[in-house]
């Protein structure tokens, strides 16, 4: 496998804040869609449910051969992040 360096521009070293994300398929890609709560939380008691009104801040496309080195990358740092913080993830409890 060849060795990859990353380059990132200046204006993108912040990153972009998400609440959460939103994965789904084509034929040839997956995309997630990273998302920002954009109002609070509204309560809709026709359908008994809480809508929440959100805004895509990015969106990624990966073909389907890196999707396992993203869920690989993904536990590894969960991993490495519950030894150093000594929490648990909420999936986890």
């Amino acid at each position: 496998m060849p060795r990859i360096q990353l380059a990132l521009p200046q204006d993108q070293l912040a990153g972009v804040f998400s609440d959460f994300v939103r994965a789904w398929h084509t034929r040839d890609s997956f995309i997630l869609d990273f998302s920002a709560y954009t109002e609070p939380p509204v309560r809709d008691e026709a359908h008994e449910d809480v809508i929440q009104q959100s805004t895509v801040v990015s969106r990624v496309r990966i073909p389907p051969s890196q999707v396992f080195e993203l869920m690989k990358a993904l536990e590894q740092q969960l991993s490495l992040w519950e030894s150093e913080t000594s929490q648990r993830s909420k999936s986890d409890q």
